[in-house]
């Protein structure tokens, strides 16, 4: 019995053998609090070895033991060798041992050179807009899907985002258009008056609004309002792997996450720039009439003769196409957007620039074009 009882005995010591060093270990060290022989020198250089083969049973203490011996060891490294070691053991000394590396200085990297830094950039900007292409071909993907009737977007899923975009959309924009209707008619009329052409204050006004104004303030606040929850809520379900719930059951997430919400600002689009439109054109009317005088059929008038089909056509033109690349720079952020809360309101702030900026490129180029063909 006392034989036994020496034989489950926790032990350890260290072994010479030339310029080679062997830490031996024997008996049960489950549970034992003891602390390991140091080490037989301060500078050793040449290999050490770890044998095991009396050893009955370990624990996570003495992994911690032998990590903190052997450490120090790696860090001057000296070759240590854990072959001898239970396999779990030897598993969780290389693993813990390996995250730990030498701590080396490293120096500190260079800044880089001007012409890294430009080919840095064009980089990223190629790689965005081939993201943006990209993008684009697969919404366009997902459009003759749904055209050819094997589209995964849901109709209530459509009517559910015309309501969300459209009617909700109303308040805002007719405050805006007032606001601006208001600016517009007033600073017009004031310089009017000084030639005494007060009548003219309608042909400024209903131009100035339904071919320019009104889309331009609807296609900004689509950005604020709709581009920025677009670009949340989609960003949200990518964070949370929504989306690639969605993908693994075979749903396509363009056609049942971003066609609904292109689809809807294209309907509602139009429809908002008309009513814009409209308020801007009877805040004008007020302005004319209280302020400067102006009959009120005889403002009517001038506004039904200045309001021709070319403007009318132009102002909803341009309303549909802001809309659109609202969804667009909405959709395109939150599918892009990375797996955090910091990502996704980046995303919201990337849709809300990346709208505005392509409104007023479209808007640019629409104007040119349009002047162009003299429509």
């Amino acid at each position: 019995m006392e034989a036994s009882d020496e034989t489950r005995a926790p032990g350890a010591r260290w072994l010479s053998k030339g310029e080679a060093w062997v830490l031996e270990l024997s008996g049960e060290w489950r549970g034992h609090r003891g602390a390991l022989p140091d080490l037989p020198a301060p500078d050793i250089v040449g290999p050490v070895a770890v044998t095991a083969s009396a050893l009955q049973s370990w624990d996570a203490v003495l992994a911690g033991r032998l990590w903190q011996q052997l450490d120090p060891l790696m860090r001057r490294s000296v070759s240590v060798d854990l072959n001898g070691l239970p396999q779990g053991l030897q598993e969780v000394l290389a693993l813990a041992l390996n995250a730990a590396p030498p701590a080396t200085e490293t120096p500190d990297p260079q800044p880089p050179g001007p012409v890294t830094r430009v080919g840095t950039r064009v980089i990223d900007a190629w790689n965005s807009r081939h993201e943006s292409l990209t993008f684009v071909g697969e919404v366009l993907l997902s459009l003759g899907r749904w055209m050819r009737g094997a589209s995964d977007m849901r109709a209530s899923d459509l009517m559910w985002q015309i309501e969300q975009t459209g009617p909700r959309s109303l308040p805002i924009v007719a405050l805006v258009s007032f606001l601006v209707g208001l600016i517009v008619a007033y600073m017009g009329a004031a310089q009017l008056q000084r030639f005494g052409a007060q009548t003219y204050i309608a042909d400024l006004v209903t131009v100035g609004v339904v071919r320019e104004v009104a889309a331009l303030l609807v296609g900004i606040v689509l950005a604020g309002r709709v581009g920025a929850a677009f670009a949340a809520q989609i960003g949200s379900m990518r964070a949370n792997e929504e989306i690639d719930a969605l993908t693994t059951l075979g749903v396509n997430p363009f056609d049942f996450l971003v066609l609904p919400r292109v689809l809807a600002l294209l309907i509602v689009g139009p429809m908002l720039t008309a009513f814009g439109a409209l308020v801007g054109m009877g805040v004008g009317w007020l302005v004319a009439v209280v302020i400067y005088g102006v009959t009120p059929l005889e403002y009517v008038y001038a506004s039904v003769d200045s309001l021709t089909l070319p403007h009318v056509l132009v102002g909803l033109i341009k309303g549909t196409v802001y809309a659109v690349l609202v969804a667009l720079a909405g959709c395109l952020q939150g599918m892009s957007a990375g797996r955090s809360a910091q990502a996704v309101g980046d995303a919201t702030t990337a849709s809300v620039v990346q709208a505005i900026v392509w409104i007023v490129v479209a808007a640019s180029v629409l104007t040119v074009v349009f002047q162009r063909l003299d429509f």
